[in-house]
């Protein structure tokens, strides 16, 4: 698994997603079109500040009940709890439901909420349902592609492995940056410059922000503002 320093795990938890996708593409001299989510998601609190995270992934289903002996559907779980809980973290369970496009029973709700909250789980990014709002332990985001009642079937399937969640491959150990605008996966290799991009990124708005809300804003400033833009690296 990599490693983060303190600094860039600072600079990553103040930044939105959309910022860390612009850094990212400096980063990375251009811009792509994976590596993110691409599809809406529902946030248990959208006041929250981002999920920051090495990936602890998994697959659960709902829509039919698990084929194997109970006694080995709870003993997966509770190897579950022990997967994500281990390492030095910071970790985020990212979760694919494979009943998607169509997900109907919910893994997610008070009781999940309060045991990862309680394991030092740093947050949950899932394309499978949310539960239980409003009865939610405060602090602990949930980024999941629906609300709904039921648990349904709901069973975990597979654990520490390759899982697509709104269109975004993760896998076991990737760095993921999430919030209420979706994720996206910091691949390892561009971790430790994800710092000096961010502060890049943001100071490079400052002149075209400001030009642009002025009362006299013209074409001319506009121009100028952006090349002031271009100077600042």
């Amino acid at each position: 698994m990599p490693s983060i320093s303190p600094d860039v795990l600072a600079a990553l938890r103040k930044a939105d997603t959309p910022t860390v996708c612009n850094a990212l593409e400096h980063v990375m001299g251009g811009r792509t079109a994976e590596g993110f989510t691409k599809t809406p998601v529902v946030c248990a609190d959208p006041s929250l500040p981002p999920v920051v995270g090495f990936a602890r992934t998994a697959k659960i289903r709902a829509s039919s009940p698990a084929q194997r002996p109970a006694a080995e559907v709870r003993a997966l779980r509770m190897a579950y709890y022990e997967y994500v809980a281990a390492g030095d973290g910071p970790n985020v369970v990212v979760i694919e439901d494979t009943d998607f496009p169509h997900v109907i029973g919910g893994f997610w709700g008070e009781m999940q909420v309060a045991q990862h909250k309680g394991l030092g789980v740093a947050g949950t990014l899932t394309n499978g349902v949310l539960r239980d709002l409003g009865m939610l332990d405060e602090g602990y985001q949930v980024i999941a592609g629906a609300v709904g009642p039921s648990h349904a079937f709901v069973h975990v399937t597979e654990l520490d492995c390759p899982v697509t969640v709104f269109g975004m491959t993760v896998r076991p150990g990737d760095l993921v940056h999430a919030d209420r605008h979706g994720g996206v996966v910091i691949p390892a290799e561009h971790i430790e410059r994800m710092a000096w991009a961010i502060d890049v990124v943001m100071r490079k708005e400052v002149p075209i922000l400001k030009a642009a809300r002025a009362p006299d804003f013209t074409i001319e400033k506009l121009k100028a503002a952006w090349l002031e833009a271009d100077k600042i690296a």
